[in-house]
């Protein structure tokens, strides 16, 4: 997804029937690949789009960003159709915000609008949730040639669940694995998810409180970095950018996570999806220097609830394994 945002800073949030005198107003490219692939882009690797726009003005932005940020982009342009934009109102005193978005149905990418050679030999593909039927055909074709798969996810999308079925790394809001699985805790619908989809990595991230990731066996908690929030906008994709980014450079998970946390951090201090997107000194500085957040769960919470999604994979495979006999 691409999006062109309008992002209106507020030195409050509107009351209903109300007048607030605007800070600023500032036209800015967005969109959670299209933001994501960018920071790949600035942190020195070689990247790749695949995107759907209109023939309108905010195409062309999104067109000339791209470019000017040196990301090969392949467009597929739907003609007499409006490109996705927002307006996001920021709040000047704690910077999060509300988006209000539209999206013409007929800028959603399908499957035919794809070419495998778009993807095939790439380090690693990254997909939302939106256009589901041209993500899972992009996820086939990575899962193929042994590409990992890294997902950002929101909502339960029409087809989420099959898209699912190829995706290495789901990496998802805190509200998604509930509106999945029916489960409010995350100590026990990650695992659910995990096991359901047979991914390699789950993980949710958890807003100023970092992120959490369940890799089958153990749960590991990234605090996040305190900073002076100016616009949350884009802290998600940023984190998702950074992901695919140590991905790529081959590091464990723990350095992965904490990498992430703190490009997300970063880039909320300044306004715009693509506010501030930190150099990778900037990143490190703020991992060995930064002041960390408290912790969304307690060690002794992650070791009960590791034990009993193990106890329940156990019984799971027990039951399998016993089905399997009956059938022979």
């Amino acid at each position: 997804m691409n999006a062109t945002d309008t992002v209106i800073r507020l030195p409050h949030f509107p009351a209903l029937d109300s007048k607030v005198e605007v800070l600023s107003s500032e036209v800015k490219a967005g969109g959670q690949v299209a933001s994501a692939v960018v920071a790949c882009r600035r942190w020195g690797l070689q990247a790749r789009y695949v995107g759907k726009i209109g023939d309108d003005a905010a195409g062309k932005f999104q067109t000339e960003e791209m470019a000017r940020e040196g990301v090969e982009a392949h467009w597929i342009i739907a003609q007499g159709c409006s490109s996705q934009s927002a307006f996001i109102l920021v709040d000047e005193q704690s910077g999060e915000r509300t988006v209000l978005w539209k999206r013409d149905p007929h800028i959603a990418l399908q499957p035919q609008d794809l070419r495998p050679e778009w993807i095939s030999g790439s380090s690693a593909l990254l997909i939302d949730g939106h256009d589901t039927a041209a993500a899972t055909q992009a996820a086939r074709w990575a899962r193929g040639e042994k590409i990992p798969v890294v997902g950002d996810f929101d909502n339960l999308y029409p087809g989420i669940q099959a898209l699912l079925e190829f995706v290495d790394y789901p990496i998802t809001s805190k509200e998604f694995p509930e509106r999945l699985t029916g489960e409010e805790d995350l100590l026990k619908s990650l695992p659910i998810i995990q096991s359901r989809f047979k991914s390699r990595l789950v993980g949710a991230t958890l807003g100023r409180l970092g992120a959490l990731a369940w890799d089958g066996s153990r749960f590991l908690l990234c605090p996040g970095f305190r900073v002076k929030a100016v616009d949350t906008t884009g802290a998600g994709d940023i984190f998702h950018g950074a992901f695919v980014f140590g991905l790529v450079q081959g590091w464990d998970i723990k350095e992965k996570l904490e990498f992430s946390c703190a490009a997300a951090a970063i880039n909320c201090e300044a306004p715009g999806a693509r506010g501030m997107i930190g150099t990778l000194q900037m990143i490190q500085d703020l991992r060995s220097k930064g002041e960390r957040s408290e912790l969304a769960y307690t060690r002794q919470q992650m070791l009960e609830a590791s034990q009993a999604a193990m106890n329940e994979a156990a019984i799971e495979d027990g039951s399998s394994r016993g089905s399997s006999e009956k059938l022979r």
